[in-house]
């Protein structure tokens, strides 16, 4: 019988072993199975359960018309291409759904009076493990990633989140991985040239 307590080769293979990043896609990402990537990744730890990340799901013309403008020229096909562009962005005032999402303590004082600095660090950070998780869950479900920098924040964050708290991090591409998009891949680096044990 098989050790349940260890994902089988073929699962680490289509997370991390064999996955490659995108550059162009095929395939259609309905709703459906952006709802149950979400309720999926949804469960990875943050900072206290601040859960700071927010998702904008970019699929209709009119969404890829706001975003086409803030992307930088390298990548602005291959993400007007996309089935799907997630704007993966957090929430400075993350602190507000605290009681919800840590109701066993006052968590929100925690973090209200917080100087910006230390919010932005704590929401960079968690919403950022958000975004790893949304690409680990959505290799399990079959789609293929793009994760991406290269494009105006303030752009994005006026077209999109105008008015609130919420400021993007980075864009993923979704949809199913056109083999012929992936380049050759790049190496890593080895575990004594960026790890130690004490």
């Amino acid at each position: 019988m098989p050790d349940t307590t260890t994902l089988e080769q073929p699962a680490l293979e289509q997370l991390f072993l064999k996955a490659r990043t995108y550059n162009a896609f095929t395939g259609d990402v309905d709703d459906a199975l952006l709802r149950r990537l979400y309720d999926t990744f949804k469960f990875g730890p943050t900072q206290s359960n601040t859960c700071p990340g927010r998702f904008v799901f970019v699929k209709s013309p009119e969404g890829k018309a706001k975003l086409g403008p803030a992307l930088d020229k390298g990548n602005y096909a291959k993400t007007m291409a996309a089935p799907c562009t997630v704007i993966v962005a957090y929430d400075m005032a993350f602190y507000d759904k605290m009681p919800v999402l840590a109701p066993h303590t006052d968590a929100r004082g925690w973090f209200s009076d917080s100087p910006e600095a230390e919010l932005y660090r704590a929401a960079l950070r968690s919403s950022s493990l958000q975004g790893a998780y949304l690409i680990l869950a959505a290799r399990a479900l079959g789609l293929d990633c793009g994760p991406m920098s290269g494009f105006d924040t303030a752009k994005v964050d006026a077209a999109f989140f105008a008015g609130t708290k919420i400021r993007s991090n980075f864009l993923v591409n979704l949809g199913r991985g056109e083999p012929s998009s992936v380049h050759p891949r790049a190496p890593r680096l080895e575990f004594d040239e960026t790890c130690r044990i004490e």
